[in-house]
């Protein structure tokens, strides 16, 4: 049998991709909207055979790859990734012999590296921002290049940079939407992560009509939204063309999770939160005017973000630990709670004061939390190693006086967190971790050592 659209008749799972023949459905939205005249659809991107936003790039960059020669018998590849793109390539590179290795995050929700080891793909770990940023020491990223530089048999598609990313968006997202709106629509908004599909789109719907208002919407910066990325980290995406955009507009955490919760259930829509972030981004900038058609991308579902729901909401979870197993239970939520206060300015230090602070005569005692092997790689010059494991073995070492300025330092302000917690128990009332770790001090250009400049 051949493929067939209309009987829903497929000789293999990559026959489900989308296309304008096999789009993804528009749904309109009825309760979480207050608009008298504008119209709001949201597209269901989770109906892609594997589950997100990302099949439609995963495909396009493999077929590419192919037609260019890069990819072929005995190839391998190899994708930094905050989960979906990894899940869409494992799962087609399963269709085409291909394997798959996935550098990513630790911060990205347990669901999705469960998953994409499920599905094959060998799944590296690494202390790394939420979304990985080019050019970071020990990230997703930089380890993904190596792999690729060093290694002849594996291939980086690259979906920070390879234009048959927006691409996949051009030859098909917009296309579906022209038509499934019957060339109507006046607005498209989408969340910002590599930025193909809002450029893609983007680019389509304008040449259909030049007075489609394209809206970008990206997450504060903080913020544990896998896929989507804050202002400054979309300066990292070569495909981020901001000029191409008629309005970007900035959403937080708070709003974008409560969002996700209202269209679960209100509009029983079964969003994730950065569909939350997309929408509340859309309805704070679209006029109510009649004739006004928008359509606001919903990358995927709900079901892979457990863990980040266990957080945002702990009042839906079970406080029992009996209850819950190995979840969160109270004490977790109180020590995550915690740990989302010292996002405060008393809890940590940013580079630009911290700069400030060490030319000053009262510089504070520098903690680098890291395991002793990405110490001796890359340090902040003056900082003594004490690994996180090893700290109650070693309070000893630490100043007697409780009022000691001391900051504490990781990878990217995460697990130096925990430090500052465990310090503040010991009484010490001058801690603060250094906001984004040494990937951040590295990307404002602040000079490090290392062990081997330590010895020369």
């Amino acid at each position: 049998m051949s493929d067939s659209h209309t009987l829903r008749v497929y000789d293999s799972i990559i026959g489900l991709l989308p296309s304008e023949d096999n789009p993804t459905p528009l749904v309109r939205l009825n309760r979480v909207v207050s608009f008298e005249h504008t119209q709001v659809f949201v597209k269901l991107e989770w109906y892609n055979p594997f589950g997100a936003v990302k099949d439609r790039i995963a495909a396009n960059m493999i077929r590419d790859g192919e037609e260019r020669g890069l990819l072929g018998p005995g190839k391998k590849l190899v994708e930094p990734t905050s989960g979906n793109t990894g899940m869409g390539l494992a799962m087609i590179a399963n269709a085409k012999g291909y394997a798959l290795q996935t550098p990513l995050s630790t911060a990205i929700p347990l669901e999705k590296r469960t998953v994409l080891r499920f599905f094959g793909a060998d799944v590296i770990e690494l202390d790394d921002t939420l979304c990985p940023a080019p050019g970071a020491p020990e990230g997703a990223i930089a380890r993904a290049v190596q792999t690729a530089e060093t290694q002849p048999d594996f291939v980086m598609l690259n979906q920070y940079e390879n234009e048959a990313n927006p691409d996949a968006h051009y030859r098909t997202t917009g296309p579906e939407i022209w038509k499934q709106t019957r060339g109507k629509l006046t607005h498209f908004v989408a969340g910002l992560g590599t930025c193909g599909t809002i450029t893609g789109t983007g680019k389509f719907l304008k040449e259909q009509r030049a007075g489609v208002k394209v809206i970008g919407v990206h997450p504060e910066d903080g913020h544990d939204i896998p896929g989507v990325r804050s202002l400054r980290q979309l300066a990292q995406t070569k495909l981020y063309h901001p000029e191409q955009y008629d309005q970007t507009v900035e959403v937080t955490n708070r709003e974008s999770f409560d969002m996700c919760l209202r269209l679960n259930r209100e509009e029983s829509i079964i969003a994730g939160p950065s569909s939350g972030m997309a929408l509340v981004g859309a309805l704070r900038t679209l006029p109510d005017q009649p004739g006004t058609i928008a359509v606001v991308i919903f990358p995927d579902n709900v079901f892979k973000y457990a863990s980040s729901l266990q957080r945002h909401f702990p009042g839906i979870c079970p406080s029992d630990p009996k209850e819950v197993g190995e979840g969160l239970g109270k004490n977790d939520h109180f020590v995550a709670g915690m740990m989302e206060n010292l996002k405060n300015r008393y809890g940590s230090v940013r580079v630009n004061d911290l700069t400030k602070q060490l030319e000053s005569t009262d510089k504070p005692l520098l903690i680098d939390v890291r395991p002793p092997d990405m110490f001796a790689k890359t340090h902040l010059s003056g900082s003594v190693n004490i690994p996180e494991e090893t700290l109650p073995d070693r309070v000893d070492e630490l100043p007697e006086d409780r009022d000691t300025a001391i900051v504490t330092i990781c990878g990217i302000g995460k697990f130096s967190k925990h430090t500052v917690l465990y310090l503040k128990s010991l009484g010490y009332r001058n801690v603060r971790s250094l906001k984004g770790g040494v990937n951040e001090w590295i990307r404002k250009g602040q000079p490090t050592e290392s062990t081997a400049d330590d010895q020369s």
